[in-house]
């Protein structure tokens, strides 16, 4: 009987807590602290907190309780560099052209990058007073003009594109790069040439990618300390789990979903590191922190891939396992906590930032991104309504509400594109996994996106190509 009692006090308790937390939930926030925490390549499916049976993810699941969990959040793009573009611009990369029908993201040696005609979210916020930090992977141009530190961010500690890149190994044919993914070659830190930089000088090549992800966190926790006392953002770009797979010896062999689960379980380590660091600093409630990760999981790469859970494919794909993501937002006593169903976009982060620093947006382009700011502190709908999906500068589904229209399809790295006279109709509230095609049922809502279709269309100027051109092509020499 005890027992009982006790237990049905201590759930008035935690109902008194939540309402309580709810009454203090503030839009008020004085020049709030912003941390994005950005993963690689990790799927929907890849935390406890959304789904994962072995995977343990007790640090973003404490903050997906005491914060919101978004179940329909988005990224720009299915692959890396359009998908970075689009979180930092609040733009959809097709605007700025950092997609393209030729290449998918930028390598080594492409020979552009992001456009200095473009604002990012750190240089928008430099705006309204704050210091910017940049901790690992950046992938939007690795050439010196292109570089976080010419673009909003006062510091930079990571590397400038994928932790796949600078391969040691001869090859001359492109499957010779899928051919080693089977190699014991990949396991090998050497293998990858890789360069550690800081600001704008290399200081460490090849990057020890065993120990990356603590001293990335180490960096940024050091960034808090000592920036505590005025407003900042922090870009914590994880790159990982993205191949190749590498953990630090406290947490290799720990997961029992294997060197993945190794690498998704120190992320989230070290993401209750920069949560416990904002408590300890006394600044936890005036600081937003923000979990999502690029794009879907690699599904090629097998059990070294992620998992998308029950949506449909994968990195490069515009199926819903490419671009739906997990969305975690925590920031104690401000936001009301709880599942969010709503549709958001890491685009949607430039224009809430925004609004909470007291910055304009720009008034001379188009921004992409909506105000999440009544969704996140009074839990009204979200603003935002459709998403477009892109697969390099084609637009190939739109979803509206509950409804996604493909227009055109095509397997994630297949050559297997099919253009749809009426289009591929699925509810994804409804049906997720995209399994039940249904256009013939619902006509009327085919026309009602092609309307949508039509109106985007009429303000959509795409950017040049920026990743087309090559300093050279490593399979011609």
């Amino acid at each position: 009987m005890k027992q009982i009692y006790s237990t049905i006090r201590n759930l008035f308790l935690f109902s008194a807590l939540i309402i309580g937390g709810n009454e203090m939930r503030s839009q008020n926030l004085e020049k709030p602290n912003f941390v994005i925490i950005f993963a690689d390549d990790m799927g929907y499916g890849d935390l406890s907190s959304y789904g994962h049976p072995t995977i343990k993810t007790p640090n973003l699941d404490k903050m997906a309780m005491e914060g919101q969990k978004w179940t329909n959040f988005y990224v720009g793009s299915s692959v890396c560099t359009p998908s970075r573009a689009a979180i930092m611009t609040g733009r959809l990369p097709v605007r700025n052209g950092m997609t393209s029908k030729e290449h998918r993201v930028l390598q080594p040696w492409s020979t552009n990058g992001l456009p200095q005609s473009e604002i990012t979210i750190a240089e928008q916020l430099k705006k309204g007073g704050y210091g910017t930090a940049a901790f690992g992977k950046w992938h939007l141009g690795d050439k010196e003009q292109y570089l976080p530190v010419n673009n909003g961010f006062d510091y930079w500690y990571g590397v400038p594109y994928s932790n796949d890149m600078d391969i040691t190994l001869e090859m001359n044919e492109p499957q010779d790069y899928w051919n080693f993914w089977k190699s014991e070659e990949r396991k090998e830190i050497s293998s990858f040439n890789i360069p550690l930089m800081r600001n704008t000088e290399v200081i460490e090549r090849p990057a020890d990618q065993h120990t990356i992800t603590k001293r990335y966190t180490n960096e940024a926790i050091e960034y808090i300390k000592e920036n505590k006392d005025n407003p900042f953002f922090v870009y914590l770009a994880y790159n990982l789990p993205h191949v190749p797979l590498f953990a630090s010896e406290e947490f290799e062999g720990t997961s029992k979903r294997g060197l993945y689960g190794d690498v998704v379980e120190e992320i989230d380590h070290n993401v209750g590191r920069v949560m416990e660091a904002l408590k300890e600093q006394g600044i936890a409630e005036n600081t937003i922190v923000v979990f999502t990760s690029d794009n879907g999981p690699w599904l090629v790469m097998d059990e070294e891939g992620g998992s998308a859970g029950l949506l449909r494919d994968g990195k490069g794909s515009t199926w819903e396992g490419g671009m739906r993501e997990p969305g975690i937002f925590w920031s104690p006593g401000n936001l009301k906590p709880g599942i969010v169903t709503e549709i958001g976009s890491t685009m949607d982060l430039f224009t809430t930032f925004s609004k909470l620093a007291g910055v304009e947006l720009p008034e001379d382009r188009v921004i992409d991104g909506q105000d999440l700011s009544d969704a996140l502190f009074e839990g009204k709908e979200s603003p935002r309504k459709s998403m477009f999906y892109y697969r390099g500068d084609e637009l190939y589904a739109v979803r509206y509400g509950s409804y996604k229209a493909h227009f055109v399809t095509q397997s994630a790295y297949g050559s297997d594109r099919e253009v749809h006279e009426t289009p591929l109709l699925y509810n994804v509230d409804v049906d997720p996994s995209e399994k039940y095609e249904i256009s013939e049922k619902h006509p009327e809502v085919i026309a009602e996106i092609r309307k949508v279709v039509d109106e985007h269309n009429k303000n959509m100027v795409k950017g040049p190509d920026m990743l087309k051109d090559w300093d050279y092509n490593p399979f011609e020499q």
